[in-house]
C-alpha cells in the first residue's frame, strides 16, 4: 500500500505541475500545497480534476468534488487513493 501511495503522490504531483505549467505559473509545489496559496483559481481547479480523472482513468463521483478535496496534492491523494481501493463485497 506504501507503494501505491508513493505512486499516486507523484503522479497526482505530476499533473499539478502540468496545470501550473499551461497557466505561466512558478512556484515549488509539495505534497502539503495549498493550491489556492500557489495560484490556482477556480477554473484551474476543474481543469486539474478532469486532468486527475484522465490521470487515474477514473471518474470522480460528485460527492467527492469539494474543495477540501482538492486543496493540496496530499488532499488528492487521499480522494484517489478512497477511489482506487476496492469497495467492500
Amino acid at each position: 500500500m506504501q507503494d501505491l501511495a508513493a505512486s499516486v503522490q507523484d503522479r497526482v504531483l505530476s499533473v499539478v505541475r502540468i496545470v501550473l505549467q499551461e497557466n505561466a505559473i512558478i512556484a515549488d509545489v509539495h505534497p502539503e500545497s495549498r493550491l489556492v496559496d500557489i495560484g490556482l483559481d477556480s477554473m484551474d481547479m476543474v481543469a486539474l480534476m478532469l486532468k486527475v480523472e484522465a490521470e487515474f482513468d477514473l471518474t470522480l463521483p460528485q460527492p467527492e468534488i469539494t474543495p477540501e478535496n482538492f486543496q493540496s496534492v496530499k488532499t488528492m491523494e487521499l480522494m484517489i487513493l478512497n477511489q482506487l481501493r476496492p469497495g467492500p463485497g
